[in-house]
């Protein structure tokens, strides 16, 4: 039977590499606490349209690119951890410029201005999130332990997902606006502070390292993967565009809590292509369940269950569809897949489908059935026939 399975060392837990995991949790709340409050406060205070509010969401996608390419460069010509502290600074200052926005009563914000706010975000956050997971911390680590590292990361980094929002709505709730932009710019200081503290011995650099290159940016040869999990988080970031409540959010963490144990007891031996079969299936079931009971308690649990399960399971395939010495490229391309169908989601849930909740559902529905029939009748076999490790 082919099965596929992390294993647990106990040793990996160390303090610099806690440190990390948790500062890969705030670094991606900061990000994610602004997804319930921004298009908001565009919409109902700064009279922009659905059309524009969604475009400005999804502007964050396209810059997640914009230095993805260099990020290769940066880390061989400066040092990695001042690489990724920098693009965190740059990332509070891109936040802080909201707080400007909001100050300014008297006058709109001019939506160019928000559109190369949103873009500049992606692009910093991008390469913060590419040297934090690529590099830093899988160098915390042996190399037997790496992908078991680059597993549990990305769990911390999937948590965000409900805990980002749920604080977002919390203190919009309580203090208004600005306080969400303040609460996302403290959540990137922090994850700062915590790189700050872990200490990453020199390494020369590599001779000939060209500017511009694909090295811990893009797996090329795994586009099919891209595409398949593209489909997944499109529907993710268009449940993002509903009016969901903090007990959502809540139920959605117990879901990715029960993901965590189904992955360890429930497919521990079970069939390698049953799990994101049995993912999807669940995110039809939630689907269908807010369709037709929109209070019910289960439906975000299934969500994060089903989310949790194809994401988890997504970032392995790509771990082992690269070779070794592209194990970091192999992360960043997940990471872009995902965050890229986040954006899409947001962009087309507000510009298209803004209040019109069923239709919404209905297209996500349609998304993830297109996702299974791919992932069932070509991404896996392809994938067992294109896998390195």
């Amino acid at each position: 039977m082919n099965t596929q399975n992390t294993p647990i060392h106990i040793r990996l837990w160390h303090a610099d590499f806690w440190r990390l995991v948790v500062a890969d949790l705030l670094l991606t709340m900061a990000v994610y606490i602004l997804i319930p409050a921004m298009p908001r406060w565009l919409i109902q205070t700064e009279n922009f349209s659905p059309v524009e509010a969604g475009l400005c969401m999804g502007a964050f996608g396209l810059g997640l690119y914009l230095l993805g390419s260099q990020c290769s460069w940066l880390v061989q010509r400066y040092r990695r951890n001042q690489v990724c502290m920098w693009a965190i600074v740059a990332m509070v200052a891109d936040v802080m410029t909201l707080v400007y926005f909001d100050h300014q009563r008297t006058e709109f914000a001019e939506f160019w201005m928000i559109l190369v706010q949103r873009l500049l975000l992606g692009a910093t956050f991008g390469l913060a999130q590419m040297v934090l997971s690529s590099t830093l911390i899988i160098d915390t680590c042996e190399s037997y332990m790496r992908t078991e590292a680059n597993h549990n990361a990305a769990w911390f980094a999937r948590f965000a997902l409900s805990l980002g929002p749920l604080a977002g709505i919390l203190v919009l709730s309580a203090f208004g606006y600005t306080s969400v932009w303040w609460a996302a710019a403290v959540s990137a200081v922090a994850s700062l502070i915590l790189i700050r503290r872990v200490d990453f011995p020199f390494r020369a650099p590599e001779e000939n390292v060209r500017m511009a290159s694909l090295d811990r940016f893009l797996l090329l040869h795994g586009h099919v993967l891209f595409f398949n999990l593209l489909l997944v988080s499109i529907v993710m970031g268009m449940l993002l565009t509903l009016p969901l409540t903090p007990v959502f959010y809540g139920l959605m963490m117990v879901g990715f809590l029960l993901a965590l144990l189904a992955q360890r007891f429930v497919f521990r031996d079970a069939e390698l292509k049953s799990e994101v079969i049995s993912g999807q299936i669940l995110l039809i079931a939630a689907l269908l369940t807010l369709l037709g009971y929109p209070e019910s308690p289960v439906a975000p649990v299934l969500v994060g269950l089903g989310m949790g399960i194809i994401s988890a399971r997504f970032l392995l395939f790509f771990i082992k569809l690269s070779r070794h010495c592209k194990r970091g490229t192999s992360q960043s391309t997940f990471f872009l897949g995902w965050e890229t169908g986040l954006a899409l989601g947001l962009c087309a849930g507000y510009a298209l489908w803004y209040e019109q909740r069923d239709t919404l559902l209905y297209i996500c529905i349609g998304f993830i059935a297109a996702s299974l029939l791919m992932y069932h009748f070509y991404t896996h076999s392809w994938f067992m026939r294109n896998k390195n490790r």
